[in-house]
């Protein structure tokens, strides 16, 4: 068993001390109830026999129960009207604990936030960015003349230009071979397929 108990703990302990007390006072009603029961017939009893000590004795004894017991229910109206108080109580107090928490968690939130450093760094970002955009402007250029420069120095008879368009165009007719390729095995397809439909029709 821990020695240290958290207050949610101790408050489930609370409450189920409560629950017994209440518990135990409607089992005390309920046994003067039974209590009240066995007075009447006693009373009945000596009554029938002519008792009259006795019986003044019981009625007594049952005028006493009945006062007990109502004093009994009286408690346990008690109790359960203080529990109901009690349980309004805990929930005004999560409200006001819920409250104070994000309160305090709001107030931490604009404490971390520095509008003045975010634009800040955001001018920065802006300044680093358009320099980036510079800087990669002026490295694309650079490839581009050291490319045209390249090109330029490439004597004529290693690659000449129809010959590249040669290539240009293989490639182009290649690509086309292979689409109408494709074409041609669709048609057979669906062919083949009206083929079967009109097989089974007959």
């Amino acid at each position: 068993m821990s020695l240290f108990k958290s207050s949610e703990e101790r408050r489930i302990e609370r409450d189920i001390k409560i629950r017994q007390g209440i518990r135990r006072i409607e089992k005390a009603i309920a046994e003067q109830g039974k209590f009240t029961n066995d007075f009447i017939k006693n009373a009945r009893r000596a009554k029938d026999i002519g008792d009259s000590n006795q019986y003044n004795f019981i009625r007594s004894s049952l005028k006493k129960t009945a006062a007990f017991k109502k004093m009994l229910e009286r408690q346990l109206l008690a109790v359960k009207s203080a529990l109901i108080i009690k349980r309004q109580a805990e929930a005004s107090s999560d409200f006001a604990s819920a409250m104070g928490t994000m309160a305090r968690e709001i107030s931490r939130m604009f404490g971390e936030t520095d509008l003045v450093r975010t634009q800040m760094d955001w001018e920065k970002a802006m300044a680093q960015s358009q320099t980036m955009e510079e800087r990669t402007s002026m490295f694309l250029e650079t490839i581009e003349s050291a490319s045209m420069s390249e090109t330029a120095d490439t004597p004529a008879e290693i690659v000449t230009d129809e010959e590249i368009d040669a290539m240009i165009e293989a490639e182009a007719q290649s690509v086309h071979a292979k689409d109408v390729d494709e074409l041609d095995a669709l048609r057979a397809e669906l062919n083949a397929v009206k083929d079967s439909g009109q097989k089974e029709s007959k």
